[in-house]
C-alpha cells in the first residue's frame, strides 16, 4: 500500500474513531459510578476491561481487515443468516447506546453553559448531523474525533493534578481489590459494554476497510491503528478514575449520584452550589475543583458526546449498508437519520446518566457473539485465505475473553441494579 495521506489520515482516525466511542459520555457516567461505589477496587475493572478490550481489538481487526470485509459479511461467510442477526443486534445496541449519547450531549451543554437538557439534547444531535451533510464526511469526522479526544485527555489530566488521588492505594487495589466479587463482576459487563461492546469494537475496523487499509500486507498498519486506539482510550480511562478518586477519597460517603443528600458531607455552601441535572461526572469535578472545574467537566462530557454520536451512527450504519445498494448509496442520510432518531427519543424519554450505565449492560452482553463469529472466522481458511495464520496466542486469549465476558454477562445483570441505584 503507498503510505498516502489519504492511508495515514485512515489510520490516524481508525484509531481515534474507536478510542473516542470507547470513552464517550457513557464511560464517563459509568466511571463516575462506579468509582464512588467501588473507590480503588474500581482500578481492578479498568484493568481487566482493559486487557478484555485489547484482546477483542486485536483479534478482530485481523480478522475484518484482512478479509477486506466488514463483521455482517464475515458472519454471513461464516453461517448464512447470521450477518443479517449480528447487523440487527449492533444496530439495536448502537441505537441505545446513542439515545444515551444524545443524552451525554445535554449533560455536557448543561455543565458547560446551563442550557435545559431538551433543548442540548436538540443541539447535539444537530451538530452531529451538520458533519455528515457534507460530502467529505469522512475526512472530517477523522479530524474531529482527533482533536476533541485531545481535548478531553488535557482537561481530564490538570483536574486529576488538582484532586490529588491516593495513587498508592490505587495500584494496590487494581491488583488486590478489597470490594466484594459480584460488584467488581457486575462493574466489569457494565464497562465492557460501555468501552467494547456493540458497536464499538468494529468501529475503528470499518472505517479502515473504509479507507482501504486492507489485506494481510497492511497488517502492520492495522495494528498500529489498533494499539494507537486502545492506548488512547487507556490513557483517557486511568486519568478520569484517578481524577474522581481523588474526590471520592477526600469526601468519604459522598454520593455523586445524588448531590442533595451529601450537604452534611461538603458543607451547606459547597453542596448548594450545584444546580445542574443528574450528572455524575460533571458533579465530581465541582466538588474537587470547583465551577471553573464544572465547566470543563461540561466541555469533556460535550466532546465525548459528540464523537460518541458520530462513531455510534456511522459504525451501526456500517452494518447495514452491504444489506441493500440503496442504503450504501445514501449512506450519509442513514446516518443522518439515525442521529435523528437517537435525539428525538432521548428528548422525550430524558434520563441520560442512567440511561448511559444500561446501554453498557446491554452491549456488553454482545461481545461474547460478536467476537466469537471473528475467532471462528479466523481458522476458517475460505473466509481468511489457504495462507492466513492467525495468531494462536491472540486466538486462545480471544477464546477466554469470550468465555469470561459470556459468564460476567449471566452472572452480572441481577446485581446491576443495586450499582446503579
Amino acid at each position: 500500500m503507498k503510505n498516502t495521506k489519504k492511508s495515514r489520515g485512515a489510520i490516524i482516525g481508525a484509531a481515534f474513531l474507536m478510542a473516542t466511542s470507547a470513552i464517550g459520555p457513557g464511560f464517563l457516567t459509568q466511571t463516575a459510578t462506579f468509582t464512588g461505589s467501588l473507590k480503588s477496587s474500581f482500578g481492578f475493572v479498568i484493568l481487566i476491561s482493559l486487557i478484555m478490550s485489547a484482546i477483542a481489538q486485536l483479534n478482530i481487526w485481523r480478522v475484518l481487515c484482512t478479509t477486506g470485509k466488514r463483521g455482517q459479511d464475515v458472519a454471513n461467510d461464516l453461517l448464512k443468516g447470521l450477518g443479517y442477526f449480528l447487523a440487527g443486534l449492533i444496530a439495536l445496541g448502537g441505537l441505545a447506546f446513542n439515545i444515551g449519547n444524545v443524552g451525554g450531549g445535554a449533560l455536557g451543554f448543561n455543565a458547560l453553559f446551563g442550557i435545559p437538557d431538551k433543548l442540548g439534547c436538540i443541539i447535539a444531535g444537530l451538530l452531529a448531523i451538520v458533519i455528515f451533510l457534507s460530502k467529505n464526511a469522512k475526512s472530517i469526522v477523522d479530524q474531529v474525533v482527533k482533536y476533541l479526544g485531545a481535548v478531553m485527555i488535557l482537561v481530564i489530566l490538570i483536574v486529576m493534578f488538582i484532586t490529588k488521588p491516593p495513587v498508592g492505594d490505587a495500584i494496590k487495589n487494581t491488583f488486590a481489590p478489597s470490594a466484594p466479587f459480584k460488584d467488581l463482576s457486575s462493574a466489569t459487563l457494565t464497562l465492557l459494554g460501555g468501552t467494547v461492546g456493540g458497536y464499538i469494537t468494529f468501529a475503528g475496523a470499518h472505517r479502515l476497510i473504509d479507507g482501504g487499509v486492507t489485506g494481510k500486507n497492511n497488517m502492520k498498519e492495522v495494528n498500529k491503528s489498533s494499539v494507537m486506539g486502545i492506548c488512547v482510550a487507556a490513557i483517557v480511562r486511568i486519568l478520569l478514575f484517578l481524577a474522581i478518586l481523588g474526590v471520592v477519597t477526600k469526601f468519604a460517603g459522598i454520593n455523586l449520584s445524588t448531590p442533595a443528600e451529601n450537604a452534611a458531607i461538603l458543607g451547606e455552601e459547597l453542596s448548594s452550589g450545584y444546580k445542574g441535572i443528574s450528572n455524575p461526572a460533571a458533579y465530581a469535578f465541582y466538588v474537587g475543583a470547583g465551577k471553573v472545574a464544572y465547566r470543563f467537566a461540561g466541555l469533556v462530557i460535550l466532546a465525548a458526546a459528540i464523537t460518541s454520536i458520530i462513531g455510534a451512527a456511522y459504525t451501526s450504519v456500517s452494518f447495514l449498508k452491504t444489506f441493500h445498494p440503496v442504503i450504501a448509496k445514501n449512506e450519509n442520510w442513514f446516518i443522518i437519520g439515525f442521529i435523528a432518531v437517537s435525539t428525538l427519543i432521548m428528548t422525550i424519554l430524558g434520563g441520560a446518566a442512567k440511561l448511559l450505565v444500561l446501554a453498557g449492560a446491554v452491549n456488553g452482553l454482545i461481545l461474547p457473539i460478536s467476537l466469537g463469529v471473528c475467532l471462528v472466522a479466523a481458522k476458517n481458511k475460505k473466509i481468511m485465505g489457504e495462507d492466513y495464520h492467525h495468531p494462536m496466542w491472540l486466538w486462545i486469549l480471544g477464546i477466554i475473553v469470550v468465555l469470561v465476558a459470556a459468564y460476567v454477562g449471566i452472572t452480572s445483570l441481577g446485581n446491576l441494579k443495586n450499582l446503579i441505584g
